[in-house]
């Protein structure tokens, strides 16, 4: 999850059709979308708790239209179906939007495609390509990187993934349009597919042509995103049920639904409080791994819980108060807050007890010239500039990405045999990159300006009350706060008796809590247990 600075480019077709000349007009053929390599078929073994599973893996793609109507005329093989309807563009920049999505699927051996369980997974962005998930906690290989530093630029090492979710559920990674060998093209193909809405029903058609494709609509079915990954979560599984498919389980890694809840919103949404308090207890559990705590507690958790309370009591009353509070009242939270995070009262006090998660990871070891991670706030690096208000780079984001990119583009090549003369891209973003992060509501008469997808996952559990949800996610995170995700299930207008459909897990790590090994064994643990208990539909 990066900051609101969306930038990121467009791919465009190259498939021309020729016009008829000097006759009346009549109707040609529909142009043909540019063709994609052909899947990649390939065998595996992994063994997961002692035990081998063998599979079979496709690599490939799946071309999506711009809207529902234009998605009816696409085969699934990416053709423009037989009098299909399509218009007459004469220049391949003038052919309909589409988005030919690459994905990895992975199948298990001898399992009933009947009863088995799939599980829907992608990273977030947005503009970011699925690799982390796929080569960090769930695929069959895993890319190895040492927890908390910044590995040598190589040699890298792929090996078993013993916490492969293979176990549980056959898997189907997705790199959104424009990451990874996934290409948008035609008209406005950057319109069409870069936004919160258009994102989320290209991941529907996808879903909906892949269960078609491998004959899964009776399967159980799951979806796993991760960062804004949980923002698609939310939307995609909305879209779905509109569509006629029910999901059993939905998990959110490191989530974020509504975007007001971000540590570093406060300068585009004056007047909101709660993306301070919420941060609170992520400034703590930072401040004390980094040993900044007066008085520290000898473990986290225990503490940590205190640190919420005060978070929703003392201090979220004094920041609503705004100018009422007295002088007197704000050198009071000011001493505490400094109890809580190490950074001195009186900066708390010039911040007007408001500080911003790239400001604190500045701050905190700013001393020693040292800047704190943002995803993954065990992390640290060397400032680039002191004086600065905030870091100017992530330290975690940048120790783990080159090892993750590495990993992805031997493993593509090597065992799953595709992406010969392709570039795997992991970010969609360049100078001409646009995300529209609006949200049309149901019954609001505009797109929000802030996105807010809670009312999304809200309507579908009040219409599917048989949906499951897990949330996890790292106390160790300043991108996607876990207080704040926490605080986003427990104000979903949902009746109380769905409450119990809702599951909690955190863990001493950041935001991608797969880069401990211990946390990745829990991971694995808790979402194939998640899975095994929601795969009948119950």
């Amino acid at each position: 999850m990066m900051r609101r600075a969306w930038l990121a480019a467009l791919v465009c077709g190259c498939v021309s059709v020729m016009a008829a000349q000097e006759k009346p007009a009549e109707k040609t053929a529909a142009p043909a979308v540019e063709m994609a390599p052909a899947d990649s078929v390939t065998t595996g073994s992994v063994e997961v708790s002692g035990k081998a599973i063998d599979y079979r893996a496709v690599a490939g793609t799946l071309t999506v239209g711009a809207t529902d109507t234009q998605d009816a005329m696409l085969g699934l093989d990416g053709k423009w179906l037989k009098d299909s309807g399509v218009g007459l563009p004469t220049k391949p920049e003038d052919q309909p939007a589409t988005a030919r999505m690459f994905y990895t699927a992975y199948f298990a051996k001898g399992a009933d495609m009947g009863t088995r369980p799939i599980t829907f997974i992608y990273n977030g962005g947005p503009g970011s390509a699925t690799m982390y998930l796929h080569m960090g906690a769930f695929g069959p290989r895993r890319i190895v990187t040492t927890d908390v530093q910044h590995d040598e630029g190589g040699p890298y090492k792929l090996v078993n993934n013993n916490y492969s979710l293979l176990d549980a559920s056959d898997l189907v990674f997705i790199d959104a349009p424009g990451t990874g060998f996934s290409r948008v093209m035609g008209k406005d193909a950057g319109k069409a597919f870069y936004g919160t809405d258009p994102d989320g029903k290209a991941f529907d058609r996808f879903i909906r042509r892949f269960l078609t494709k491998y004959d899964r609509w009776k399967s159980p079915k799951f979806l796993f995103g991760e960062s804004y990954g949980t923002t698609r979560d939310a939307v995609l599984v909305k879209d779905l049920s509109s569509d006629g498919v029910d999901v059993n389980g939905v998990v959110f890694l490191s989530q974020i639904l509504n975007f007001d809840d971000s540590a570093d919103g406060a300068l585009v949404n004056p007047g909101t409080e709660n993306r301070f308090y919420l941060s609170l207890p992520s400034f703590a559990a930072t401040a004390w791994y980094h040993h900044k705590v007066p008085n520290a507690p000898a473990t986290l958790e225990p503490w940590l819980h205190e640190v919420e309370q005060y978070a929703l009591g003392e201090y979220a009353t004094a920041l609503i108060q705004g100018s009422d509070l007295s002088e007197a009242k704000k050198a009071e939270i000011a001493s505490k807050l400094e109890s809580y995070t190490g950074v001195p009262a009186k900066t708390w006090i010039k911040a007007d007890l408001r500080l911003s998660g790239g400001e604190f990871a500045q701050l905190l070891q700013g001393d020693q010239s040292i800047t704190t991670g943002r995803l993954d706030t065990r992390y640290e690096g060397p400032a680039v500039n002191p004086m600065a208000a905030d870091a100017g780079y992530d330290a975690f984001t940048q120790s783990i990405t080159s090892a993750y990119q590495a990993g992805i583009n031997a493993y593509a090549r090597e065992d799953l045999k595709y992406g010969e003369n392709m570039t795997y891209k992991p970010s969609a973003r360049d100078p001409n990159f646009n995300w529209v992060l609006r949200h049309r509501v149901q019954g609001a008469g505009w797109p929000e300006a802030s996105v807010n997808v809670m009312n999304d996952l809200a309507e579908t559990m009040v219409k599917n009350p048989k949906l499951h949800v897990l949330l996890m996610g790292g106390y160790y995170d300043l991108g996607t706060l876990y207080f704040g995700a926490e605080y986003e299930m427990k104000h979903l207008a949902v009746p109380a008796s769905l409450e119990k459909n809702i599951d909690y897990k955190f863990f001493e790590t950041g935001h991608m809590v797969y880069v401990n090994e211990e946390a990745l064994k829990g991971l694995h643990e808790r979402t194939a247990a998640f899975i095994r208990a929601n795969e009948k539909g119950q």
